[in-house]
């Protein structure tokens, strides 16, 4: 199972991706997603000049030697870019083991515990009977779970709502990232007021909830954007409505706020999706400071390092809230459906369909139906990259949007 050669390919289909191809020497191929929405060129190059020279020759059915290889070996661990290069090198090795073996990824993760993952969509709406009529499409596409968010009364653009005015006109819900325009590229700015979407969003939820009653689970991002208190608020205000999570309430690096927030309010407290490390997750998971993780096989380090960090929040009771919008490609949901299926504490998995472009380019096995998602039974992965589709759709730089108070102060929160 000698490697003897890995190519990192970089294609814009709609969206920028960042695919590994690991190939051994009985022309065994494996993938592993690299996307860093906003910054693929940076692990573009991180994987090209540094990682790819050390894995040629190397034994691919050596996962775990080569993970800690390239993960202590190069003395500056951790960073997304380094972990999206390392989880991209794993999860090709496991995409390799897997054929080699004649079987799925899940099978060899220990077999399913579950018939299927159940998955959420995005809902949006500039206001709220927009929104009430993208909650009725994605029950008709058989999901059973929606996330819920909203336009603001006097903004032009909020982040994650799909017909926002920034961007050109383009829907919102496929690539949130712009493509770049214009001699000197820069991110769109959308203007933002945290006691504005406070005083607005819990009527939201009053609108939804009594539009679709009180069983389908509903939740919601706050996209980093609170204060612990504002958060703290917010959680309590929406109390009444049920959330299944509500995610991301304040920036995540603060991970001693998660402890405000828990003192407040009884809504379940879901984080995670910039964390690129078990190490990130400890104080939240043994604290029991949030319900679910919200980490990605792409930037986390790979299918070994998520099993490690799934298995170490099974303990606290903290379950699985993967991330997976489409800057993750299907080949990093693929890896999140096989680990969804394999482990004992999965919660739900976030889910927006890849678009037809993207799936000229990988060549997907993976299912939903009735609202579950299903792994292929294929052997390794279940996802294959069209080498020649990839190459007709180039990289396209392109950034996610900044958000600036009135004011104009760059905000975060």
């Amino acid at each position: 199972m000698q490697i003897v050669s890995a190519e990192v390919v970089v294609t814009s289909p709609g969206r920028n991706f960042v695919t590994l191809r690991v190939t051994t020497e009985d022309g065994v191929t494996g993938l592993g997603d690299a996307t860093l929405n906003g910054r693929e060129l940076a692990v573009r190059s991180y994987l090209d000049d540094h990682v790819v020279p050390l894995l040629l020759g190397r034994d691919a059915s050596r996962i775990e030697d080569t993970w800690q290889y390239l993960y202590r070996g190069a003395y500056w661990r951790r960073g997304p870019v380094t972990m999206a290069a390392v989880a991209a090198v794993d999860t090709a090795l496991w995409d390799i083991k897997a054929k080699y073996a004649g079987m799925p990824l899940y099978q060899l993760l220990g077999g399913a515990c579950r018939t299927g993952a159940l998955a959420y969509g995005h809902a949006s709406g500039r206001d709220v009977p927009e929104l009430l009529d993208s909650v009725r499409a994605h029950l008709g596409q058989g999901y059973r779970a929606i996330r819920v968010q909203t336009g603001i009364p006097g903004f032009d653009s909020v982040y994650g709502v799909a017909s926002s005015g920034a961007g050109g006109g383009e829907r919102y819900d496929y690539e949130p990232a712009r493509r770049a325009v214009g001699p000197v590229p820069r991110p769109a700015v959308e203007t933002w007021d945290t006691r504005a979407y406070l005083r607005h969003l819990p009527s939201v939820f009053e609108a939804v909830r009594g539009e679709f009653g009180p069983e389908l689970p509903l939740l919601h991002d706050g996209h980093h954007r609170m204060t612990p208190i504002q958060a703290a608020r917010l959680g309590k205000d929406l109390e009444p409505y049920d959330l299944f999570w509500l995610e991301d309430a304040t920036p995540a690096e603060d991970q001693a706020a998660l402890r405000l927030i828990r003192q407040h309010t009884t809504t379940p407290l879901a984080i995670g999706e910039v964390f690129n490390s078990v190490h990130d997750c400890t104080t939240l998971l043994s604290e029991r400071l949030i319900d679910y993780v919200r980490s990605a096989v792409t930037h986390a380090g790979g299918v070994t390092a998520m099993r490690k960090l799934l298995d170490l929040a099974a303990v606290y009771g903290v379950r699985s809230g993967m991330h997976g919008p489409t800057d993750i490609s299907p080949v990093g949901m693929a890896a999140a459906l096989h680990l969804d299926l394999a482990v004992h504490n999965f919660g739900i998995q976030e889910y927006m369909r890849h678009s037809e472009r993207t799936l000229e380019v990988f060549r997907t096995s993976y299912r939903f139906e009735d609202g579950l998602l299903h792994p292929s039974d294929t052997p390794g992965l279940g996802v294959e990259l069209d080498v020649e589709a990839a190459g007709r759709f180039p990289y396209q730089q392109a950034y996610l949007p900044v958000s600036r108070l009135r004011d104009g102060t760059v905000h975060d929160w």
